[in-house]
């Protein structure tokens, strides 16, 4: 009989084993030529637990991986772990209900965003975290004292008015809490929004007058957490609803729309056409109905809300499993083209998997691909303009990518415009673990 009581657990195996050394190297490898217009940092955030193990992906410790380019030369590379109470005292509990209470003691895993000058670092049960651009972590923030609960770790920074736009969610009443952060980093808005229970609502929405919810069927279970379980799950009675909200609006401006039962961890983007409010999502069947592991695969979706007949008109646009959707910054809740999302490999442990970063073109109803070659997965592509862009698409995607047989990655550049398989530019780098969301953070940005 085999003795497995050593095999580590299914996130923590292939790309998913934590890397707890922090480094720093200023003398990189790069192929190519890295575009002399990128003058910033790509930031990504992740899951790293810093004991070795954890009991969900999601409840790893916040370690973010940057790359710093400037005249066209890759400047460094830095990891660091965020100075939790976790990383601090590794014996505490995020289950523990007086952790999960303290809106400090985060995990600040998934996100990492720049607005008002600050490199913010976000998981969705806490504060925000902020850091500098060295990745040393200066300390959790509640816009001094405004912020009372969680925020979010996907805000929407409105291109037009360059507001953050935001929402916390609670296992407690009240559930819901809609959050406006002016551009100069003020909270200047909160809102309690009224939803049926406890949802876990992980993103949401923008346009330019609207905001829109997504009150969906995972939902928090207080004794699952007694028993020390991730408390989320799959509600088959629990109503699946949009919440369309004008963006200085309150609860009772809510308008809601039914809709088939279903997930959204993420949507691509969201954009006014006349009477209709048109949302494109990557979308489940369900998740965490069978186990807190159940994650069937995402397609990408549009859900049409017509504000006239109070209907919500459901299509799905692919199906292409694919996550991790993206568009410019400059598109953000307005009317766009293009897309781009990940489309992940089929088994993480396997030499021969494969991933592929996707575009898509709204207009023509088309998708490119970049296939990535056997063993090569990829994360979240971002993407970052040229310099003068005169096209939506004129800019280039970047992201990490893992390399099973040589258990290295890479930073990797691709011209978004024409999806050419051959990246610009690749930088040699320690293995990275599987993360996840990142931004570009260019210098003018952080200052």
């Amino acid at each position: 009989m085999t003795d497995n009581s050593e095999t580590p657990p299914a996130h923590l195996s292939g790309n998913g084993r934590p890397v707890v050394e922090e480094t720093f190297n200023n003398k990189l490898n790069v192929t190519g030529s890295i575009p002399a217009v990128l003058d910033g940092q790509y930031m990504r955030n992740g899951s790293n637990p810093y004991t070795g193990t954890s009991a969900h992906p999601f409840l790893g410790d916040g370690m973010i991986h940057a790359i710093k380019l400037r005249d066209g030369e890759a400047h460094s590379y830095r990891n660091r772990y965020i100075q939790t109470p976790f990383i601090e005292d590794p014996s505490l509990n995020i289950m523990d209900p007086s952790v999960v209470t303290n809106y400090k003691a985060s995990k600040a895993n998934t996100h990492i965003i720049g607005h008002a000058g600050k490199f913010l670092a976000l998981e969705e049960g806490h504060f925000p975290y902020e850091i500098d651009g060295e990745l040393n972590t200066l300390g959790p923030t509640d816009f001094n004292g405004a912020l009372t609960g969680s925020f979010t770790a996907h805000p929407k920074i409105c291109p037009i008015t360059g507001e953050m736009l935001a929402f916390g969610y609670s296992a407690f009443p009240p559930y819901l809490r809609y959050l406006r952060v002016s551009p100069t980093g003020e909270l200047v808005q909160s809102e309690q929004i009224t939803v049926g229970g406890p949802t876990m609502m992980h993103d949401f929405n923008i346009t330019n007058n609207y905001i829109i919810f997504m009150d969906l069927p995972a939902v928090f279970d207080l004794e699952m957490a007694m028993r020390g379980e991730l408390p989320i799950r799959w509600d088959d009675n629990y109503p699946a609803r949009l919440g369309v909200m004008p963006r200085t609006g309150n609860d009772a401006q809510v308008t809601w729309y039914d809709i088939n039962p279903c997930y959204v961890f993420h949507p691509m983007n969201a954009f006014e056409e006349e009477d209709k409010i048109i949302l494109d999502v990557a979308r489940y069947s369900h998740i965490w109905r069978e186990s807190n592991m159940d994650f069937p695969s995402p397609n990408l979706w549009r859900w049409s809300i017509d504000t006239t007949k109070k209907s919500v008109t459901e299509t799905q646009l692919d199906d292409r499993p694919a996550e991790f959707p993206r568009v410019a910054d400059r598109v953000v809740g307005q009317k766009y083209r293009y897309g781009y999302m990940m489309s992940p490999a089929g088994n993480r442990e396997s030499n021969n998997s494969t991933s592929a970063i996707l575009k898509y073109d709204n207009d023509h109803s088309k998708r490119k691909q970049i296939e990535l070659r056997s063993g090569i997965t990829a994360g979240e592509p971002v993407f970052v303009p040229s310099e003068n862009s005169k096209f939506e698409d004129d800019g280039f995607l970047m992201t990490y990518i893992y390399d099973a047989t040589s258990d290295q990655s890479q930073f990797v550049i691709y011209d978004a415009a024409t999806m050419d398989s051959n990246p610009i530019a690749s930088i040699d780098l320690p293995r990275i673990p599987d993360g996840f969301h990142g931004s570009w953070i260019p210098s003018a940005v952080a200052h």
